[in-house]
């Protein structure tokens, strides 16, 4: 299964994660704490809102998403 990350998009998919599924329960994201390109997709550093940091990264090849966490 997909790692499930939830966005808003206007011009491009995936501009700003809101929220996230982690272990079976949907977290919403408080902050973008970075962002970045790479040659496959989008990278985000996010805090949700339970307090926790993850690393999302977005293949825009394979359509799908990575979710790591960072605790």
């Amino acid at each position: 299964m997909n790692d499930l990350v939830v966005c808003r998009s206007s011009s491009e998919y995936a501009e700003q994660p809101t929220a996230l599924v982690w272990e079976g329960k949907r977290v919403q994201i408080s902050e973008i704490v970075s962002r970045g390109r790479v040659p496959e997709g989008k990278t985000f550093r996010v805090l949700t809102s339970d307090g926790n940091i993850f690393d999302l990264n977005y293949d825009q090849f394979t359509d799908e998403w990575e979710i790591n966490p960072d605790f």
